[in-house]
């Protein structure tokens, strides 16, 4: 933010992204049209739809902290990596 804050992710989100790459891997190494493979397959998608949530959640929760607690929001969409390569000041 403009004044030097910075929002850190929930700590759920992280947990829970350690654990999709785990389940996404034993997915992997399952063997195609199994019913291990169809129960794997399940439990990442429920892990997604999860992660969703708390992404949503949380960005839910953001926001309306900061509605309330100033008056005018702008927002700035910067090109950053295209400000880096170009060092050049204008």
């Amino acid at each position: 933010m403009s004044n030097g804050d910075k929002i850190n992710a929930p700590k759920p989100l992280k947990k829970n992204l350690k654990k999709l790459a785990k389940f996404q891997r034993r997915l992997a190494k399952k063997i195609p049209g199994s019913k291990r493979r169809e129960k794997a397959k399940l439990r990442v998608a429920k892990l997604h739809a999860r992660i969703k949530d708390i992404r949503k959640d949380f960005l839910h929760k953001l926001s309306t902290k900061l509605t309330r607690e100033y008056d005018t929001i702008i927002l700035e969409d910067l090109n950053v990596s295209g400000m880096i390569k170009n060092r050049k000041e204008r």
